[in-house]
């Protein structure tokens, strides 16, 4: 019995997806890192990648990239309005923010998989911090956050390394202590001149 092409051209399309996936997924830098029993991911300060390049439109029409925010540890989070989870998780990302923004402590979200006007529709009188527009999920899949993670949130120290991860919802008692850790870390020291 033959299948009928548009079967065939499916499962090649498919293959060839996950192929592409694992591909741009496969930055080594989780493998320096270690999961704590919570499913935090956590990267000593010796073991930490560089961050993938962050920069897009905001949802207000502006753009941002992370380079302007280096010497600030910031708080990267994933989220979509269609995401329950996401919803739950709001109010808890910003009373962190508000809690560690004097720390020298930046939040940015990224929202994915979206309609512009539900993005903007959600953030309003959620949370005060920008949020980039990315509805192809690129940004995502640099950081090797599958859609299927949506909320993820990633927290990077002041060098722009990543230095913590988590691909689930988070709670203000979770995450504001992981945050506080990170903008206590001393930056390094320059050597002699």
């Amino acid at each position: 019995m033959r299948r009928p092409a548009r079967t065939w051209i499916g499962t090649l399309l498919a293959a060839v997806t996950v192929v592409a996936l694992a591909a741009c997924s496969d930055s080594g830098w989780e493998d320096r890192c270690e999961t704590t029993p919570e499913g935090v991911i956590e990267c000593g300060a010796d073991n930490r990648a560089p961050a993938p390049k962050i920069a897009g439109e905001l949802l207000d029409g502006s753009h941002y990239d992370v380079t302007q925010d280096r010497g600030n540890v910031v708080v990267v989070n994933f989220w979509g309005s269609w995401c329950p989870p996401c919803v739950a998780e709001a109010d808890d990302l910003e009373k962190t923010y508000q809690a560690t923004r004097d720390l020298g402590v930046r939040f940015i979200g990224i929202n994915v998989q979206d309609m512009r006007d539900k993005a903007i529709a959600f953030e309003r009188g959620r949370v005060s911090y920008p949020s980039i527009f990315d509805p192809a999920s690129r940004q995502a899949l640099n950081f090797a956050i599958p859609p299927s993670f949506t909320p993820a949130t990633i927290v990077l120290d002041r060098e722009g390394r990543i230095a913590v991860v988590i691909r689930k919802a988070v709670r203000q008692e979770m995450l504001e202590p992981i945050v506080r850790t990170v903008a206590a870390e001393q930056p390094p020291q320059a050597g002699p001149r």
